[in-house]
């Protein structure tokens, strides 16, 4: 699905519209790239596609950066492998955190590229989305809302097992 098929700024329906929007928005980042999730499980997380568009993000700036929020990393832990092997490659550019009980109430989740492109989705239970490019005004209240849970976390992921 291309650009083209895809009415950006607007609400749009259904998860194959979602995975094809969440590739534009990821496939705009060249800097930042800010995603807040229940879990990842939503959006084809575990795809090989999914994986060589953050992977092609993570590789061609030195100083680019992905921050993941998640209210539970089990999912991700469990079910994401490529994306997990990531944060042990690009673990000095990649960071995933967890958040407390508090932020558990949120039930969208949004991707923010470069503070100014962004996917929305409204309920994480229904297929319903908003998607735009250079949108500065949308971008700078999801990157403060985006502050706001990283405020609400716990430790990051860790990639090696700890104990004795």
């Amino acid at each position: 699905m291309s650009e083209s098929d895809l009415q950006a700024n607007s609400i749009i329906l259904g998860e194959r519209n979602y995975e094809a929007a969440l590739d534009l928005v990821i496939a705009r980042a060249t800097d930042e790239l800010l995603i807040f999730d229940q879990d990842l499980s939503h959006g084809n997380y575990v795809s090989q596609q999914r994986l060589e568009l953050i992977q092609h993000f993570l590789s061609a700036k030195p100083l680019s950066k992905l921050t993941i929020i998640l209210q539970s990393a089990e999912f991700f832990v469990n079910n994401c492998t490529r994306l997990f092997e990531l944060l042990k490659i690009y673990g000095h550019k990649m960071v995933v955190y967890q958040t407390n009980d508090a932020a558990k109430v949120a039930k969208d989740c949004f991707v923010i590229a470069d503070k100014q492109h962004y996917l929305r989705r409204f309920h994480i239970d229904q297929a319903r989305f908003k998607f735009a490019f250079d949108e500065l005004e949308e971008c700078a209240n999801l990157n403060m809302r985006f502050d706001e849970l990283m405020d609400e976390t716990t430790e990051a992921i860790s990639v090696t097992k700890l104990g004795l």
